[in-house]
């Protein structure tokens, strides 16, 4: 079988260095496109030397069209209008599109499905193994505790991070609004301030940290009777987002276009 083309999408941020840097080294893949936005200082520099890993002929550009219709994956850690944008362009060139990207609204996520039915799609607020089986985790811990247990995430992250709860938090309060048989939506407290009265019983907090240069650090506090439960995920290096990306990219080679997750990648659904 040939070489995975896969095209990287930011390849000119820490994500994208990172992914271009683990896609050269990556036996059975090969790099064949880099994107960046119209303006950035990075088009037409080599993504190689951009991400340290030497020279490897392959220019970061600003046609996103050009690069999709010359591969067979692509990889995109950017923002919610950029991606929007990629899945239409994945979906026309039927390629697989990894979406690590967060912030995305309900129109977003309806664009990309709309994408899905001619694409694979694999989207995730985190690509971990670690963090898709803390969810597993939750969604057991919440379907087994009564609703006298409180659930809060509580999330903290670098001071650059637009994005508030992360994709990840959001990503567990999910898990546990599955677990509890309830929708996210309707069942969530995203912050407090003042005089907000006593905690509404069923609830799912959120509170986000951000700070410094730290990863990623989640954990879900079930607050009951007389007792806490703290299941955590500590990030110690933004490569292990990559590897999952990667190999998520690797996993939609021949299967039907969806819209699919991290959790059936690694065969947890």
């Amino acid at each position: 079988m040939s070489d995975l083309r896969v095209v990287i999408a930011g390849a000119a941020g820490r994500m994208g260095r990172t992914l271009v840097g683990l896609v050269k080294a990556a036996p059975g893949m090969t790099l064949s496109g880099a994107l960046e936005r119209a303006g950035s200082d990075a088009l037409g520099r080599d993504a190689g030397e951009l991400a340290g890993v030497g020279n490897i002929g392959v220019p970061v550009s600003g046609d996103p069209l050009q690069a999709v219709l010359h591969a067979d994956a692509l990889i995109d850690f950017t923002t919610p209008a950029s991606t929007v944008e990629l899945a239409a362009l994945a979906a026309q060139a039927r390629i697989t599109h990894v979406i690590g990207t967060t912030g995305l609204s309900a129109e977003d996520i309806a664009k990309i499905d709309a994408a899905a039915r001619h694409a694979v799609v694999v989207r995730s607020g985190n690509m971990s193994l670690g963090v898709n089986l803390l969810a597993a985790l939750v969604r057991k811990v919440a379907a087994t505790l009564g609703p006298e247990y409180d659930i809060e995430v509580v999330e903290t992250h670098h001071r650059m991070k637009i994005d508030a709860p992360s994709g990840t938090a959001l990503m567990l309060g999910e898990a546990a609004a599955k677990g509890r048989g309830v929708e996210l939506a309707t069942h969530s407290q995203r912050g407090r301030d003042g005089i907000t009265g006593a905690r509404k019983s069923g609830d799912i907090g959120f509170a986000s940290l951000r700070g410094g240069t730290v990863i990623g650090e989640h954990t879900v506090l079930f607050a009951g009777p007389s007792e806490r439960i703290e299941l955590i995920h500590k990030a110690e290096d933004r490569s292990l987002f990559a590897h999952g990306a990667i190999r998520a990219a690797a996993w939609g080679r021949g299967k039907k276009p969806g819209h699919y997750s991290m959790a059936d990648v690694l065969g947890m659904e």
